[in-house]
């Protein structure tokens, strides 16, 4: 395993281009401690985010997650071209006549994704916490410990997209094409909600589209963290002063956790078909 790593890592070490992306996926990811010295002015009044509660304890591990799991693009420019170039640079072909098997080439990218993803969530875990032990007004302990499973969550979540990304780059071999398709991808699940939810409202099948679109990639993917912005203080003082329910399930449930590991199964079982029928 180490010596399939030192091959995927000396690949990206001599890439310039992912060398930067990587290095900017992390700026980026500290950058997120930028916002608790950000000042909005909201109709003549100045507030910072950090007094509005998104670094407290436990809420800090849902918002931090969920906003880093959106740069996580960075990485997947990364995977598709560390995964197409292979074609495109004659590596792949030259790495089977060394003795390196269609088996150990995924599993070397594969493993390369399990370390992006862990580097990813370490690195969040990390600057939550100081973040947090900085300004969270709950400190203690077991309130620090609570709501851990968000980390897990992201975790997943980076494996599964990743898992994507490389499957899309062994199948399309192009590194443009391949992100090209990933965002065609994005468009064709919202198609398949529009209908879903035509299909609902025209027939009165209450929950049709939620119980379909849970089990497409992204979606599953994007339902291991919800939205973390409504159970911000100031959101939920504006909805018991409107008297609206807002009602939403922030949990991370086990059956999403089996859709997605399910994904990353066929992905990289898809990725390796794909690699042993094809004539190199």
């Amino acid at each position: 395993m180490l010596r399939l790593l030192t091959i995927e890592y000396y690949k990206l070490k001599h890439n310039k281009t992912s060398r930067v992306l990587i290095l900017g996926y992390f700026i980026l990811l500290s950058a997120i401690a930028l916002l608790a010295s950000i000042k909005f002015n909201l109709f003549g009044a100045e507030f910072r985010l950090a007094d509005q509660g998104i670094f407290n304890f436990p809420y800090i591990w849902h918002f931090n997650t969920y906003i880093a799991a959106i740069l996580k693009f960075f990485l997947a420019v990364v995977i598709v071209s560390m995964t197409a170039n292979e074609y495109s640079n004659r590596t792949l072909k030259q790495n089977l006549i060394d003795g390196l098997s269609k088996k150990e080439f995924i599993l070397s990218k594969f493993i390369t994704v399990i370390v992006f993803s862990a580097i990813s969530t370490v690195f969040i875990f990390v600057v939550s916490l100081l973040l947090g032990l900085s300004f969270s007004d709950f400190n203690e302990f077991s309130i620090i410990t609570q709501d851990l499973e968000y980390l897990f969550a992201f975790f997943l979540k980076l494996v599964g997209f990743f898992s994507f990304c490389l499957f899309l780059g062994i199948l399309i071999k192009r590194s443009a094409f391949a992100i090209g398709f990933l965002l065609f991808w994005y468009f064709i699940e919202g198609i398949v909600q529009l209908i879903m939810l035509y299909f609902e409202n025209k027939y009165d099948m209450e929950g049709l589209r939620s119980s379909v679109v849970q089990f497409l990639p992204l979606e599953s993917m994007s339902n291991l963290i919800e939205q973390p912005f409504t159970r911000l203080n100031v959101i939920q003082s504006a909805a018991n002063q409107l008297q609206t329910d807002i009602g939403f399930d922030y949990a991370v449930h086990w059956y999403e956790i089996a859709i997605v590991s399910v994904w990353i199964f066929l992905f990289i079982y898809g990725s390796f078909a794909l690699l042993k029928k094809r004539d190199l």
